[in-house]
């Protein structure tokens, strides 16, 4: 079994290789395979699209790879395979993204990228450190997640969710934040697993073995 972890230059990588080899090891699922290749991302068993930075940015430079992101649509839409957006690669997901101009997302589920927007003026944009998980809706990935647990955050922009079912998790920054999103075989975090401790560890570790 193999898990492609898609490299587009849009992030450092070393973390979330690491933390996904950890746990791949640990719950017995296979290899990991950083790769930007998408032969490789058509034959893998799963799909993680990480994305630090713009979304703009990040989408021009998964879509500039030749068959790339026609590679990880085939996969996740057509065949089904669980995908893992992390940051940005969450945001992807979503039908716009709004930061400095509009910017078309995969449309997986429903919602727009928008700049967050706290009620008190004392937090500060980009929305940076830990923060408490608020679980809205159940899901195999948040096998042992309760609400109360820790994730690490840096981001600006947001997901406002078109349907409140596919929002699974959010945080309190001054007003609801989007957190976590999910529909059929597809999940993403706003925060960065990877870097998020025993919570994120145990996400990584459910997906790496859930199967829809």
């Amino acid at each position: 079994m193999t898990t492609a972890l898609v490299d587009y230059d849009s992030g450092n990588l070393h973390s979330a290789q690491k933390a996904f080899e950890r746990m791949a090891s640990e719950v017995g699922s296979g290899t990991i395979a950083v790769t930007s290749d998408p032969d490789v991302v058509a034959k893998a068993d799963r799909i993680v699209l990480p994305g630090d930075g713009a979304f703009p940015h990040c989408r021009a430079e998964l879509f500039a790879r030749t068959g790339l992101a026609e590679a990880i649509t085939e996969a996740v839409k057509t065949r089904a395979r669980p995908f893992f957006g992390i940051c940005v690669g969450m945001q992807m997901m979503a039908t716009t993204g709004h930061e400095y101009e509009a910017t078309p997302g995969f449309d997986w589920v429903a919602g727009d990228i928008r700049r967050i927007n706290p009620s008190d003026p004392a937090l500060k944009v980009p929305h940076m450190g830990w923060n408490d998980l608020v679980i809205d809706n159940p899901h195999p990935v948040l096998d042992g997640i309760s609400t109360g647990d820790h994730a690490y955050f840096v981001h600006s922009y947001a997901m406002d969710v078109s349907h409140a079912a596919e929002r699974l998790a959010h945080v309190d920054y001054g007003g609801d934040v989007t957190a976590i999103i999910g529909r059929d075989t597809m999940i993403g975090t706003q925060f960065h697993p990877e870097k998020s401790q025993d919570a994120g560890l145990r996400m990584i570790g459910n997906f790496l073995r859930w199967t829809p």
